[in-house]
């Protein structure tokens, strides 16, 4: 087999093409640009692209296939010679179902969720030693590829993102998997760029559940209205399982797991990890595993990276970063750090980064997600709004539409850096959230100098 990759630099398409590779599937690729840690991860393997850029010449008669990424466009100089061939063309979650098609497909999907529930079902079936394939769309501690495809596992455990496929291929990527197993954690409203309206983005859900695989499950968070209308009008021989907040009581900052085997003391916590873990194990079980042996390895699960990730500790400071940025994220992450440490003023940040949270049509959502910090710093760069050619937002824009007392809105993120260095932090928890980096403010360092006031 010879597989050529259309944009391998992507973080999703990298992988595959290294995982790919360490099957013993020969894999070229091309890209015109290539950034880390991609380029390190493919130069390692030994299929990083001489030089960057498109060449049609790539494109020969001994290809068996392409694989086709998000980043190229639909005009792509190669994409036009692979079809002028007849070469076959897939866009990457097309080539995961082909490689997966004879193994018990696990799909996770929702708004929220996805990698921690990814990640939880992928630690406990390490510890439990039951061979595995997955895909991930995050970087995992302790993994070097987040695609695993082998001959031998016989199950496949894969992070299904609601997003588009491939330039020519508009449906979602969790379309594609036709799982035999489905689990949903929520919906809430995202990709307004590509979901204009929420009934549009309902749909998608609606449609993943629809190519479940016969006689296959449905496992979902009960919590979730609308989700739980979708459930119950599955098909028939859909199995659905609805799942809640696993019971549990906080001791002194920790939170304990109570299970008929007994309780469980966790690393994680808060109300969304604990309707996690509940999702999770429902999977498992299906997948036979015993609670003891679910539980038990739960216990060390620490959590994704930048998924409500400890920066640091000094006494009674304490420093969180998460990934969280649309709603439904923000009122999680900071109800979860106040429920856990209600003794502490809880100082969250948060940057509006991505197209939707810096949309006017999208920004009302936003109300009272940050209700739960006893200070709420907001920061949002008007230079990005520009460069995605959004309307022009302004401070107080986004203070109403958040519409609690607790919040300020920073539009220069230097400012913002200074507010937080002239905080007193004894007795405090900082939180920083976002999908992006508030301009290059550098966590580790801003640990180092709070911990040095203390």
């Amino acid at each position: 087999m010879k597989i050529h990759f259309i944009a391998i630099g992507g973080s999703a398409m990298h992988n595959l093409a290294i995982a790919l590779s360490r099957k013993g599937i020969t894999v070229t690729g091309s890209d015109d640009e290539i950034f880390e840690p991609s380029k390190s991860r493919l130069s390692k393997q030994g299929i990083l692209p001489e030089n960057t850029g498109w060449n049609p010449a790539r494109i020969t008669s001994d290809l068996d296939a392409i694989v086709l990424g998000m980043h190229a466009r639909a005009d792509n100089p190669e994409l036009a010679r692979a079809r002028e061939m007849g070469i076959e063309i897939f866009s990457y979650p097309e080539y995961v179902y082909r490689q997966t098609e004879n193994k018990t497909r696990v799909v996770i999907g929702g708004s929220h969720g996805k990698t921690t529930i990814t990640s939880m079902l992928l630690h406990v079936l390490k510890q439990v030693e039951k061979n595995t394939d997955y895909l991930v769309g995050a970087q995992l501690e302790g993994y070097d590829c987040m695609v695993k495809l082998s001959k031998d596992a016989e199950i496949a455990v894969i992070e299904g993102d609601e997003y588009l496929s491939s330039p020519i291929d508009r449906r979602p990527k969790f379309h594609l998997y036709k799982p035999h197993i489905a689990l949903i954690t929520g919906i809430a409203w995202d990709h307004i760029n590509v979901f204009p309206t929420w009934e549009n983005y309902v749909e998608q859900f609606e449609k993943f559940i629809a190519v479940i695989e016969p006689n296959g499950y449905l496992i979902y968070y009960k919590g979730d209205e609308v989700l739980a209308k979708l459930a119950h009008a599955a098909r028939a021989d859909i199995k659905c399982i609805g799942y809640d907040t696993h019971p549990h009581r906080i001791e002194n900052g920790k939170t304990i797991l109570l299970t008929p085997s007994g309780e469980y003391p966790l690393e994680v916590f808060g109300d969304h990890n604990l309707q996690n873990i509940s999702g999770a194990a429902v999977v498992l079980r299906l997948l036979q595993l015993s609670d003891k042996d679910i539980f038990t390895a739960l216990q060390s699960f620490s959590g994704a990276s930048k998924r409500l990730e400890k920066v640091g500790e000094k006494g009674d400071f304490l420093f969180y970063k998460d990934f969280a940025h649309a709603p439904s994220k923000l009122k999680a992450t900071t109800s979860a750090l106040k429920m856990q440490y209600p003794e502490k003023e809880l100082i969250a940040c948060m940057e509006l980064h991505t197209f939707s949270s810096l949309n006017k049509k999208f920004l009302p959502l936003y109300k009272g997600a940050m209700e739960k910090a006893d200070r709420a710093l907001v920061y949002f760069s008007p230079e990005v709004v520009a460069h995605k050619k959004l309307d022009v937002l302004s401070a107080n824009d986004v203070k109403n539409a958040f519409g609690t007392a607790n919040v300020e809105v920073f539009t220069d993120s230097a400012k913002l850096l200074e507010t937080l260095r002239v905080i007193s932090w004894k007795g405090k928890t900082l939180l920083m959230m976002s999908s992006g980096n508030f301009d290059g403010i550098d966590f580790a360092e801003l640990n180092k100098e709070i911990i040095a006031g203390l």
